[in-house]
């Protein structure tokens, strides 16, 4: 091969290495949303601003309806989630940033209100696990034996993936053995 060809082959790979990686810039280049006011809380990782579903990033909090264990029996893990997490909306004028959307068109989002991490704040109180963030909060919680981990608690991701089961095999075969299974381990909700 001669030099000159060598040369212009790598150029022309040099010049279309740099246009994609222009064009892959643009395209993760999404404009920051910014949100504040007041949010009504959905559940304790859902807030809603005028129409608009924010999911906080980084979290997975309980079910609204989820039920946990503790050493004096069952307690709404999920309603007092989202408690704690209209509490900390309340704090001051919560602001909440975002740039990608999830699978539903959420906007996800990381909250703050003042100089408190919202998000952070739910995962080192024990009213959400961490979900691809915030690990040192959670370690922190579970040290502390913190929210869930003061007991038992399903996994919200387990919990909605078995609810989903229950729901779509109504004609009772694998629901009924996941339903049969959460009595048997004392996981049943009235």
């Amino acid at each position: 091969m001669r030099p000159g060809r060598l040369f212009r082959d790598g150029a022309a790979t040099f010049a279309l290495l740099a246009v994609l990686a222009l064009f892959a810039s643009k395209m993760n280049n999404r404009p920051e949303i910014v949100q504040k006011g007041k949010f009504y809380v959905i559940d304790g990782d859902t807030l809603s601003i005028e129409g608009e579903r924010l999911r906080l990033k980084g979290i997975d909090a309980p079910e609204y309806r989820q039920r946990c264990r503790r050493d004096d029996g069952d307690w709404s893990c999920g309603e007092e989630a989202r408690k704690a997490l209209a509490t900390m909306v309340k704090t001051g004028v919560p602001e909440c940033r975002g740039r990608e959307r999830d699978r539903y068109g959420r906007l996800l989002v990381t909250c703050a209100a003042g100089n408190l991490d919202i998000n952070a704040a739910m995962v080192r109180n024990g009213m959400a696990v961490s979900y691809g963030a915030y690990g040192g909060e959670e370690q922190i919680a579970r040290q502390a034996k913190a929210g869930l981990w003061a007991g038992d608690f399903e996994r919200p991701s387990d919990y909605r993936r078995e609810e989903h089961m229950a729901h779509d095999g109504a004609d009772g075969s694998i629901a009924g053995l996941f339903g049969y299974l959460r009595q048997l381990v004392g996981w049943s909700t009235p």
